[in-house]
């Protein structure tokens, strides 16, 4: 049973690190979000952190920046600054939740 288990939850977080990356990469199946900070940027610098955030190298997931397997959450720097990106899910009545039903809608934050 025990491994049915595993299976299973092995199978979701899989289900769930390729809606994420697809997010990630394409900007689809999910929405978009700018800090304020980053909508402060000029235009041109605003799309090279998006286009940052795109081209993140799935190589550099690891147990440390990703402890569940989810690529949910990518670091960088881009010409002396650290940007951040996260994957969260929105329950639809404009909550942020933890919570990963299939009634939620995910955000990437930038």
């Amino acid at each position: 049973m025990t491994d049915l288990v595993d299976l299973a939850k092995r199978q979701k977080t899989a289900r769930i690190r390729e809606l994420n990356d697809t997010l990630r990469r394409t900007f689809t199946g999910g929405k978009v979000m700018l800090t304020a900070g980053l909508d402060a940027l000029s235009e041109e610098a605003c799309a090279a952190v998006l286009q940052a955030v795109r081209d993140f190298d799935d190589s550099a997931f690891d147990g440390a920046n990703d402890p569940y397997g989810e690529h949910d959450f990518v670091t960088f720097e881009l010409e002396g600054q650290t940007y951040f990106a996260k994957v969260d899910y929105d329950d639809k009545t404009g909550q942020v939740s933890n919570v990963k039903s299939s009634n939620d809608v995910k955000i990437i934050v930038v």
